[in-house]
């Protein structure tokens, strides 16, 4: 067993066993602030910072031992214990998956570019429909069935990711669904979750700036069916999705159980869909039957959405509750920031939605068009240090979908807002530029006539606007309830 797939027990062993040791491990921690009398540290190294840098502010904090990538430090005095490891990421997170042992009795985890955080809601509402106290984790935190809400980031630091499957099951919680982002799974946050099942979704452009290329993006997301996801536990693809050819065939490679959900799925395979109103009337064939139910939500990727957490329950839970699963799509919401109507003035619709990639801003604008009586507005921007390529993508994309559009800031953080508005509008001629988003969309509001439908894109559920290096309040929902009340009084 290499150093990096030891756990805790093996880490404070060795720390033990260390000459002059006398350990007694009451704490673990990355964070040299966090660290207290008795703390276990572990030096990650970081983007910009080593962790090996903070060694003297956690052993003046009270840190017992220190695990690190590195040889022992020629300077570490003899009387601290030193664990050196392959992989201090992975370390942690297994340590941390030792240290609060509690999980929920069945994990899942979806990933993929758009559409996670859906997933994993959806999946905690269908497992709460069958009757199991359930929670999901990601962008909107942790949620769970009767309605508690915790933290937040897509798929957070394995210490209080751990602490937090502890705590859910302590309170009774047995069914988990998890966003499983490609940060989080390239940073070996998930090593050490027990998984039961996991979910694809689609990929398409995003994180190159932390990736660089699509490739490298899409071998992060196939690590959680490589390398985390249990030999004996199945893998749900949206077979519909883009890039699905390339974890179909990943997923057979390693012999995993295949569900494959969709219009070219095999397992759930989408036979039929029709809108009445905006409810989408859904004809599903599964394990030998046909199933026809309602889905009270918008666009056909909150269909893929939807078959996708189906899969993932059935998986788990055996096709025997098929029936009831389906019957689950009825009541399932929509999580807040994704297709969202916020209000309406005068005959038109006003919808929020959190797209701030170009395909999921393409399935956005594609979703509302069948339901335009009039014109489509568009609200969008892109934010600052993130990926420039997508940029005039967006705007294109915009351009091609929308009617009106309308460029402006969002969350453009240290670079120029300008800058990047201009690189955008590259993408859509045309189209008006107002970087105050407050104004952009109180601009967009007042031009509604009956039958339009304006989206703001980008933030969905977000609550601020990072602005250099400050994050001012701003929320695109009470905007959008501020214009409506302005254009009313």
């Amino acid at each position: 067993m290499s150093a990096s797939t030891r756990h805790l027990g093996d880490l404070v062993a060795e720390a033990r066993g260390h000459k002059e040791a006398s350990l007694s491990v009451s704490k673990i921690a990355s964070d040299s602030r966090k660290v207290e009398q008795g703390t276990l540290f572990f030096a990650v190294p970081g983007t910009k910072v080593d962790g090996m840098s903070f060694v003297p502010q956690a052993l003046a904090a009270g840190a017992v031992a220190i695990v690190g990538e590195a040889a022992r430090p020629a300077d570490l005095p003899g009387h601290v214990a030193y664990v050196q490891v392959d992989d201090v990421r992975q370390a942690l997170a297994l340590a941390a998956s030792r240290f609060y042992p509690k999980q929920p009795e069945k994990i899942v985890a979806v990933t993929g570019t758009s559409g996670k955080s859906s997933v994993a809601d959806f999946t905690r509402q269908l497992f709460a429909h069958l009757g199991y106290k359930s929670a999901s984790v990601g962008t909107l935190g942790i949620i769970t069935s009767d309605g508690a809400a915790y933290g937040s980031l897509t798929t957070p630091d394995p210490i209080s990711l751990h602490e937090s499957f502890d705590r859910l099951a302590k309170d009774g919680v047995t069914r988990l669904a998890m966003e499983a982002s490609s940060h989080g799974i390239d940073q070996r946050r998930l090593d050490g979750v027990r998984l039961d099942a996991a979910g694809f979704t689609n990929l398409g452009r995003d994180h190159l700036d932390y990736h660089a290329t699509t490739e490298a993006y899409a071998k992060a997301k196939m690590r959680l069916f490589d390398t985390l996801l249990p030999g004996d536990a199945p893998a749900v693809i949206n077979a519909d999705g883009p890039y699905a050819d390339v974890f179909l065939q990943g997923v057979r490679d390693r012999g995993l159980k295949l569900v494959t959900t969709g219009s070219t799925g095999e397992t759930l395979r989408l036979v039929e869909t029709r809108t009445e109103g905006f409810t989408q009337i859904l004809t599903v064939e599964a394990f030998g039957q046909t199933f026809r139910t309602k889905l009270p939500l918008l666009g056909a990727f909150q269909v893929e959405n939807a078959l996708v957490a189906a899969g993932l329950v059935l998986a788990v839970e055996g096709e025997g509750r098929a029936a009831e699963v389906f019957e689950g799509f009825r009541n399932l919401k929509g999580v807040s920031g994704r297709l969202e109507q916020v209000g309406d003035i005068d005959g038109a619709i006003c919808i929020v939605d959190y797209a701030h990639k170009p395909d999921a801003l393409a399935h956005v604008l594609d979703a509302l068009r069948p339901f335009v009586k009039g014109k489509l507005f568009c609200v969008v921007g892109c934010g600052g240090d993130r990926d420039r390529g997508k940029r005039p993508l967006m705007g294109r994309i915009a351009h091609d979908k929308a009617d009106v559009v309308i460029v402006t800031d969002d969350n453009p953080r240290s670079e120029d807002p300008a800058s990047i508005r201009a690189e955008v509008l590259k993408g859509a001629p045309g189209a008006r530029e107002i970087g105050d988003r407050a104004q952009a969309i109180r601009t967009a509001v007042r031009e509604l006539q009956t039958g339009d439908i304006l989206v703001v894109a980008g933030k969905g559920h977000e609550t601020g606007q990072i602005i250099g290096d400050r994050t001012l309040p701003f929320s695109d929902h009470d905007e959008v309830r501020a214009a409506i009340a302005e254009r009313q009084g």
